[in-house]
């Protein structure tokens, strides 16, 4: 059983950072990827940023430059920090990982591709 726990929400100021942490329990073993998405209320939930044990990063255009994802070396856990916040970040953000052992070309950027799901952590930016 697989199960992702994300931490570090909270609310800031504009121009403010926050630093998201996710660590799931299960192996390591194998090839797989994880992401960060995001869901605002009344939108549907779109990812951040994804990273693959082989392949890499990506991010979503409105992010690029501002936030970083990155795993612990012992590839259980998924940070994002985030900086240069505005108040467009504001939403549930979610933890996500693929199937271990599948391996992608790049990371995927489809929520589909994510088998397993934290609960969300909150973050909040005032203006």
């Amino acid at each position: 059983q697989v199960q992702l726990v994300e931490s570090g929400g909270g609310s800031v100021q504009s121009g403010g950072s926050l630093r998201l942490s996710c660590v799931f329990s299960g192996s390591t073993y194998g090839s797989f990827c994880m992401a960060w998405f995001r869901q605002a209320p009344g939108k549907e939930r779109e990812v951040v940023a994804a990273i693959c044990t082989e392949d890499g990063t990506k991010y979503a255009d409105s992010v690029k430059g501002r936030f970083t994802i990155s795993q612990g070396n012992a590839k259980n856990t998924l940070y994002l920090q985030m900086n240069s916040l505005n108040p467009e970040d504001t939403a549930m953000y979610y933890c996500a990982k693929t199937q271990s052992g599948v391996h992608y070309s790049s990371p995927p950027l489809i929520r589909y591709e994510y088998n397993y799901w934290g609960q969300g952590t909150q973050v909040t930016v005032a203006s």
